[in-house]
């Protein structure tokens, strides 16, 4: 079987780069030997929202009083939280499938292995296998749970994100190691049904600790007055995995202290590996480092007519990344002359409660860079659609060139704010200035407010503060 191009990972950055070589006229086949859309749609991104808004539905019962409405006592089914949150993933895959239909894309199950010539062996599930060839070949195998050598996953005791989603029994007490945005968005879920819950991470920043430090300290300040134990500049020494329930040894790594915590469950959330072993990367010579596959701003690797986008990439293991880094692909092997992707203007979500969500520099980064600021803050506290909403934690953080008014990067925490972010990416990528921000009329009463009412702030223009 011979294609123009041949894709090895159907999640989002996969189906997205097929869907548009398709489009662009080409030949396109993608090997996939799970279901179609990889662990975004069925083991990452959506399962968890689902999850997400079953917690958050579930605080809003809790909380009807506040809004002047009386319901009976509420109670978490969790086994149909988990069935929810699998329908809402197996109705995407199916989704997946229609669109390959759609474009006329050959989907071939199995798993992929580079071989020489431009090629690829897939072997299905029963062993049989099939050559498949193509002037392109594109790498989009995506990455797992990260495994710390002194906590390995067993899948049962010590778990990743995927059982995370998928535990037959709801667990008492857990303790979840690293406070990125996959932990931060567990320990918020398990949390809030009722797990008695402990976040510990190894950097001192604590919450978040890529975030800008105001939200990074906002955060672990609203989860622990919910009740959440977070434990920053912690390290996770060794889990006791040989009793009824799991001892963890944690060390305080600034006074050395240890202690011994005991739950029914861990959940290592330290991050993701690239799925790079046995694809043939080493049989046709294909270049890694560190771990990840040497590419160029066009995700072209030293082996010609061979590729690699998403997470087996350097840079963020985000599922719109991925998908834009598809398209730029597949639009520079058809001869257009797409734009290399700024990744400074990269949008980063987490949607624990309240949101967070940022772009660009932080603070910090910014000064280290050499810029002088212009830094304006607007809490949603004084927000009159936050108060009405009852959602008012958080603030709107902006930072601007104070010479040429760039806005060099924005940093928000509080309800629906990964709805938010948008407008400053486009301002960003439009080159908008702090000053046409101030004049940009924005709806009121909405929470988007609170961007212009913070580039005020910044500029000493702000009205409601």
């Amino acid at each position: 079987m011979k294609y123009d191009i041949i894709i090895i990972g159907s999640g989002p950055g996969g189906y997205v780069a097929g869907i548009r070589a398709a489009q662009l006229g080409k030949k396109v086949a993608i090997v996939e030997r799970d279901a179609l859309g990889g662990i975004c749609l069925n083991w990452g991104c959506i399962p968890t929202k689902a999850l997400l808004k079953s917690a958050q539905v579930f605080e809003y019962i809790n909380h009807a009083e506040d809004y002047g409405i009386e319901v009976g006592k509420s109670k978490v089914k969790f086994d149909s939280i988990i069935g929810r949150s699998r329908d809402v993933a197996n109705g995407m895959s199916k989704g997946i499938e229609f669109l390959m239909r759609k474009n006329k894309i050959d989907v071939v199950k199995g798993t992929g292995k580079l071989v020489p010539g431009k090629k690829v062996q897939v072997t299905d599930a029963d062993g049989k296998q099939q050559v498949l060839e193509a002037s392109h070949i594109i790498i989009a195998t995506g990455a797992r749970a990260k495994e710390l050598p002194n906590l390995p996953i067993d899948g049962e005791k010590i778990i990743g994100y995927r059982q995370a989603m998928n535990l037959e029994k709801q667990p008492k007490k857990m303790v979840v190691v690293g406070a990125g945005a996959i932990g931060a968005e567990f320990a918020y879920f398990y949390h809030t049904i009722g797990t008695e819950v402990t976040i510990v991470e190894f950097l001192e920043q604590g919450m978040l600790p890529r975030e800008d430090k105001d939200v990074s300290k906002e955060l672990g300040k609203i989860f622990k007055k919910s009740g959440i134990n977070v434990k920053g500049n912690t390290s996770v020494e060794k889990v006791d995995t040989s009793g009824k329930t799991l001892k963890v040894t944690m060390k305080d790594r600034k006074s050395g202290k240890e202690e011994v915590m005991e739950c029914d469950v861990v959940l290592s959330a330290a991050g993701v590996s690239a799925n790079i072993e046995d694809i043939g990367l080493d049989v046709v010579g294909v270049k890694t480092e560190k771990g990840t596959i040497t590419v160029d701003e066009f995700y072209r690797t030293n082996v010609d007519g061979i590729y690699a986008i998403g997470d087996v990439i350097p840079g963020p293991a985000l599922a719109h990344v991925a998908s834009a880094e598809g398209i730029v692909c597949v639009e520079a092997i058809a001869g257009h002359d797409p734009q290399p992707i700024d990744y400074n203007n990269i949008p980063s979500c987490t949607y624990c409660s309240p949101e967070v969500a940022s772009v660009g520099y932080t603070e910090e980064a910014a000064k280290e860079a050499g810029y002088e600021l212009k830094v304006g803050k607007f809490p949603f506290q004084v927000s009159g659609k936050a108060k009405a909403s009852g959602h008012t934690t958080g603030f709107v953080k902006v930072i601007y060139d104070a010479k040429y008014g760039e806005w060099l990067g924005a940093h928000f925490i509080g309800a629906n704010v990964t709805e938010m972010i948008a407008e400053v990416v486009a301002a960003r990528k439009l080159e908008t200035t702090g000053h046409e921000i101030i004049k940009t009329v924005h709806p009121h009463p909405t929470m988007s407010e609170a961007v212009m009412e913070a580039t005020a702030a910044a500029y000493d223009e702000v009205i409601h503060l």
